[in-house]
């Protein structure tokens, strides 16, 4: 399998300058490092000899021959990653080596020298290495070394997560060498403006000559290339940190812009004349509407539908092997997600390989990207401010470009003022204003959103709880709530005492408490739940699965119909499914990871119940008397910009045959909930009925379901 995986995925070629990728003028040239490398792991010291193999990038768990036993915990020791290459020409003023991402703390050796190390785990390193090549022509060695997690200073986030048992280190995104002259574009910051159709640049430019510094830009639409807006400009500069930064507006006329249902791409490329660097953007403004409680995408309300992804946790899933790497598996995950009708994920507790993002961007798919934070307060509580602060601006960074990132999140359900403070620190880098979530922890600004994560079913863990004579189902859906276990809701009493208090939007970005493994097992967080509710012990896989998905259809009416949020993510799309010991707590909704084939009923029930246009039937009784009538509201929720008119069908059937239909038609105005009542005859006989509302639209039913047990 390891021998398959490196002769399909990886290229293992010498590195000559025909194998660089580079711009249309040449002045830059980015040189791929990605492919087979030699891995050894010693103490600390470097290696004396390399025995295996390991595609770059991935995990050092994909060593062949192996490195570790497979129960390793990697909690000590430095795995040194080592390749040869050759450079035709060293007549640049820098040479870059950058390795996008690499974990826990990175060493470089150049020819056996020490070229410089980065402790920070999540974001790029970037090393000079020029002064320590061999002449053009000769072959040069290159040595990374990555330790384990617990050696790491206790100063440094290192990516805690509670429900995680291995963190494996390793090169986990692309490495590659920048070689180029000054004046040299260090970075670019695109900062779209759709009201008035222009768009911000702020470049950051080394150069020995500050003095009139010329540009020429040019801007292509990303997938025809057409050419859009171009010219040479000596811009106004400033001086900031050694660098001089140009700041200038390009006017956009008749801009496209970058929606999930519309995911439109431009190119910037940027040629000081000495050097060249192109970045892609989406013109796209977001925010929220802090008094309407409402997300605004391009200036109109948009309602975040979507999921989860949990990289850090899906690295030590037991099927992963390179899949994180396969550009085409990549690609088809999120497709998968867009066919669930998801326009929003969140990447929680980790930020997967720069790739990802491209994708996001490319098919349309809004991002809170979350900053590996949860709990290091209480694991590492020297981890302050300004170390957080660091690694959040190398972050924003490297991700300001992408129209897919919409929040940045900086962190997960911790109570902290470290990462508060480290926000204020650094929000002002980001010239499009995105808003930030602070987990649990007080919002920064009015404008900020908070994560909600409203587990309804977490009561049943309690051994001391059981169900309400009323049902679970009226007890958790009969009333109308707030979704609450916010930030609001864990202020420290001290602060509650000093008056503090927010209104802020809220997100619902986790909210089931359902979770099965692949194999329709319950899980270490889910296995009283099933057995107090539906005796889950003498259930099939099968049988959970239609628990959990007709459970988590009904959850994802009820938060989309009453409009608490600014809208309602699934947790989760992507994680890992730990059946065996050590059992894990959570799972995502495949049965093949490989092939990315869904779960049957997941796909079933929950897909409509993530419709642009939703159904929720609003009755919740544990039992109906035979023979009464009954008042059923139908929610028809808008989450789209165009109306909505059609036929909605209220059925009641009984083993698969239809007992009565009720027909309406209704018009719902864009963004609006409509409530539409039927008066419904409970049959007369005993038995389990089933309760349908639905309508069909472009082939595709979408409906909410509920039982109708009849006494």
């Amino acid at each position: 399998m390891k021998a398959y995986i490196f002769s399909v995925l990886y290229c293992i070629l010498p590195i000559f300058f025909f194998g660089c990728k580079s711009n249309e003028t040449d002045l830059r040239q980015t040189i791929s490092l990605d492919g087979e490398w030699a891995i050894a792991k010693t103490g600390g010291e470097l290696p004396g000899e390399y025995a295996s193999k390991v595609p770059v990038p991935g995990l050092a768990d994909l060593a062949a021959p192996a490195i570790d036993t497979t129960g390793a915990r990697y909690t000590e020791g430095w795995y040194w990653y080592q390749r040869k290459f050759d450079l035709a020409n060293m007549d640049f003023d820098k040479i870059i080596l950058k390795i996008r991402k690499a974990k826990y703390h990175t060493k470089v050796y150049i020819n056996g020298k020490f070229a410089g190390e980065n402790f920070y785990c999540f974001t790029p390193s970037y090393f000079d290495i020029k002064p320590f090549l061999l002449p053009a022509g000769q072959t040069d060695e290159i040595v990374v070394g990555v330790g384990c997690r617990p050696q790491l200073p206790d100063t440094i986030p290192s990516g805690n997560d509670f429900e995680k048992i291995k963190y494996i280190p390793g090169i986990y995104d692309q490495v590659e060498i920048i070689c180029s002259n000054k004046p040299y574009i260090n970075n670019i910051q695109c900062v779209p403006d759709v009201v008035n159709q222009k768009l911000r640049v702020v470049a950051e430019i080394e150069t020995d000559s500050p003095n009139g510094l010329a540009l020429t830009y040019r801007v292509n639409e990303a997938a025809s290339g057409k050419t859009v807006a171009s010219q040479k400009i000596t811009p106004k500069t400033t001086s900031e940190n050694g660098f001089i930064i140009a700041d200038f507006e390009i006017d956009m006329k008749d801009t496209k812009l970058w929606t999930p249902e519309s995911p439109f791409l431009y190119e910037l490329t940027l040629s000081t004349g000495k050097d060249a660097q192109s970045v892609k953007f989406g013109m796209r403004s977001f925010r929220f509407d802090p008094e309407k409680k409402i997300a605004l995408l391009n200036e109109k309300p948009y309602y975040m539908l979507g999921t989860n992804v949990c990289i850090f946790r899906f690295f030590e899933d037991p099927d992963r092997g390179s899949l994180p790497w396969n550009r085409q598996w990549v690609t088809i995950l999120h497709e998968r997600f867009k066919d669930m009708h998801w326009n929003t994920m969140r990447y929680c507790i980790g930020f997967p390989p720069e790739r990802w993002y491209e994708v996001c961007d490319s098919l349309g798919i809004m991002l809170q990207d979350e900053y590996p934070y949860w709990g290091d307060n209480q694991s590492k509580p020297n981890v302050k401010a300004p170390q957080l602060a660091e690694e959040y601006r190398r972050w924003m960074r490297e991700r300001w470009n992408h129209p897919s990132v919409v929040i940045w999140d900086g962190q997960n359900e911790s109570i902290t003022d470290e990462t508060g403070k480290a926000i204020q620190a650094v929000r002002g880098l980001d010239l499009s204003d995105r808003p930030w979530e602070n987990g649990w922890s007080a919002p920064q600004s009015e404008t900020d959103v908070c994560e909600s994560h409203p587990y309804l079913y977490v009561k049943y863990m309690d051994k001391n709880t059981n169900e309400p004579k009323e049902g679970y189902k009226k007890e958790f859906f009969g009333v109308i709530r707030r979704p609450g276990n916010d930030a609001l809701e864990r202020l420290p009493k001290e602060k509650k005492d000093a008056g503090v208090t927010f209104d802020n939007p809220l997100l619902i970005n986790e909210y089931s408490w359902l979770w099965l493994n692949r194999d329709g097992s319950t899980t270490t967080l889910t296995d009283r739940l099933y057995d107090v509710l539906w005796n889950g012990k003498n259930l099939t896989p099968q049988q959970r699965f239609e628990i959990q998905d007709r459970r988590l259809a009904e959850l994802t009416e009820y938060w989309r119909a009453h409009r608490r949020a600014v809208g309602v993510l699934h947790f989760c799309g992507l994680g890992y499914s730990r059946a065996k010991d050590p059992r894990g707590q959570t799972s995502d909704n495949f049965t093949d990871i490989r092939n990315l084939t869904y779960e049957p009923a997941f796909y079933k029930y929950v897909k409509p119940a993530f419709a642009p246009v939703g159904l929720m039937v609003d009755t919740w009784e544990k039992e109906y008397a035979g023979g009464s009538k009954i008042n059923v509201p139908v929610f028809v929720i808008n989450d789209s910009g165009q109306p909505f008119n059609q036929e909605i069908q209220l059925s009641i059937t009984l083993d698969g045959k239809v007992v009565s239909t009720y027909k309406k038609e209704v018009n719902v105005k864009p963004y609006e909930v409509l409530t539409i009542a039927f008066e419904v005859d409970i049959p007369g006989k005993a038995g389990n009925y089933l309760m349908k509302a639905e309508y069909t639209l472009n082939g595709e039913n979408v409906f909410s379901l509920r039982d109708i047990p009849v006494k």
